[in-house]
């Protein structure tokens, strides 16, 4: 990175009011365990487990490594804020913060997309589908979606290290994000602006289109099942999905909908904790409770454990 005026900045974090401080390092601290716990037990369970080997589990399994990974970009570092009372953060230290947390963002929603694609083969074209979903096919796909987080994130962030940062280095939020740090900048941002909206803009509709069309097909494919039971089989596959779909969106979309300009910094950090730590806690027992092979395989697992240490 080139020099800057300001080399370090200062994160505002959520509140001044320490004991609101520590009901909120609490609350994140519990919200990033159970995140965390919960998404590292459908990886090892989808790894151990020999019914848990098919696309749909391999998916989950990459979502859930997301997952890991996007909280762990975001809470600990707060958490240790709040902890040591240290609030600054280097120039540098925030853009590497900034490009993992939006590398794990954009690949999430990419991967959320070829879910959706999964579950239409699935439903619409059950007889294809193991050769159409092969494990090869899974693996580029995968990979596909984090190239494109790659790609889509380094295209603004490679502009990041031109930026200068003169009257003021205090960034008013808990994590470090791109439009807290452009709106600090000294520099012409008008640009970067426009790209990182751009890219948000393209990554949101090209993924939403993908699952809309997906959900589209697959509801008319359901809705011409002859027996009840059977449309409430398939529509419970991918009820966890759309749950997950839902919330990831919804919190993103609503970022952008902002009220007033005045409301517009306190509305992104409550939606940040919405997206970074809520969010990830919630995606694995939504999947878990709705899903009885998962349930099935993690009591398989406790039981072969519980023998394991009675041995």
């Amino acid at each position: 990175m080139e020099n800057h005026t300001i080399t370090t900045f200062i994160l505002l974090g959520l509140t001044e009011d320490p004991q609101f401080k520590i009901l909120i390092f609490i609350f994140l601290f519990l919200t990033y365990t159970l995140s965390v716990t919960g998404n590292l037990t459908i990886i090892f369970l989808t790894l151990v487990d020999s019914h848990l080997k098919t696309p749909m589990y391999f998916f989950l399994q990459n979502f859930a490594l997301l997952e890991t990974s996007f909280t762990s970009a975001c809470i600990p570092r707060y958490l240790y804020n709040i902890a040591t009372g240290d609030r600054s953060i280097t120039y540098n230290t925030c853009v590497i913060q900034v490009f993992f947390i939006d590398v794990f963002g954009v690949t999430e929603f990419f991967l959320l997309a070829i879910m959706s694609y999964d579950r239409y083969v699935a439903i619409c074209k059950p007889l294809h589908y193991v050769t159409i979903m092969s494990i090869t096919v899974c693996r580029s796909l995968v990979l596909c979606c984090w190239m494109a987080g790659l790609l889509i994130v380094l295209t603004p962030l490679t502009l990041f290290p031109n930026l200068k940062f003169c009257d003021s280095n205090v960034i008013d939020h808990f994590l470090c994000d791109s439009t807290p740090i452009l709106k600090i900048s000294c520099s012409d941002t008008w640009f970067i602006e426009q790209m990182v909206i751009a890219c948000a803009v393209m990554t949101l509709i090209m993924t939403l289109v993908c699952i809309v069309l997906s959900y589209t097909y697959i509801i008319k494919t359901i809705l011409k099942f002859p027996s009840a039971q059977q449309r409430k089989k398939a529509f419970s596959t991918c009820s966890s999905h759309m749950i997950v779909v839902s919330i990831t969106y919804g919190s993103c979309i609503f970022i952008y909908i902002k009220p007033s300009a005045k409301e517009d910094v306190d509305i992104n950090k409550s939606v940040s904790v919405l997206t970074t730590s809520i969010a990830p806690m919630l995606s694995p027992f939504i999947y878990t409770l709705r899903n009885k092979q998962v349930k099935r395989a993690f009591n398989d697992s406790i039981k072969r454990i519980a023998f394991l240490s009675k041995k």
